[in-house]
């Protein structure tokens, strides 16, 4: 199976709408974690960032911010930010334009009612998967934030070690980077991400919000 961990640059330069990374900031690293809240894993999460006073955001599904509404309260009273990942977790190019605009809308009435007062438009598309008229639609309103490193953490046949040893591989200054706190990914996160969190904090680098 070939997996892709680095974001190609030529994708990046043929696909300009979008956010993949973070230009000119020096030791900074962008996780983002995408799929939940759900309280089988989002808690484990925020105390292993806790330990390294690490910042991210996480781009939940509407649906796990309707039934979890207190999981993404703790991500919040951390610091951390929320963004759009739609509400069913919808692939873009099997999904009719008003649908998609409308499953999003919905997710986003679901994190303003979590931040009343306080509008953060991020979105992500679920599997990166996106049509241009959907994007287009979507830029009027919120920044489309992609990634330049995936840690494939969702993928059962990647052993644990090699999901942590690629992810340090093809991240560095400016990399937005995508770990999933899902059931699905929970093996491999669970491995990868406290090692990454300790390797790049002992070499000076901050993790920030988007």
């Amino acid at each position: 199976m070939i997996r892709f961990y680095k974001t190609p640059y030529l994708l990046r330069k043929l696909m300009p709408g979008y956010i993949w990374r973070r230009d000119d900031v020096a030791k900074k690293l962008f996780l983002t974690f995408d799929d939940g809240p759900i309280p089988e894993v989002t808690p484990w999460v925020l105390e292993q960032l806790a330990i390294y006073n690490a910042k991210a955001t996480f781009f939940c599904v509407g649906d796990n911010l309707a039934k979890h509404p207190e999981v993404a309260r703790q991500a919040l009273a951390q610091g951390h930010v929320l963004g759009n990942h739609t509400f069913h977790h919808l692939k873009g190019w099997q999904t009719p334009l008003e649908a998609y605009i409308e499953n999003a809308a919905l997710c986003q009435a679901e994190l303003d009612a979590l931040q009343p007062g306080r509008k953060v438009n991020l979105f992500r598309p679920p599997y990166g998967r996106i049509t241009a008229a959907q994007a287009a639609a979507l830029r009027k309103t919120h920044e489309l934030i992609m990634w330049d490193m995936l840690t494939n953490d969702y993928d059962a046949t990647l052993p644990p070690e090699k999901c942590l040893r690629k992810a340090i591989a093809h991240t560095q200054s400016g990399s937005i980077i995508v770990f999933h706190d899902s059931l699905k990914a929970q093996r491999n996160m669970q491995y990868a991400l406290p090692r990454f969190l300790e390797h790049f904090s002992s070499l000076g680098y901050s993790f920030e919000t988007l």
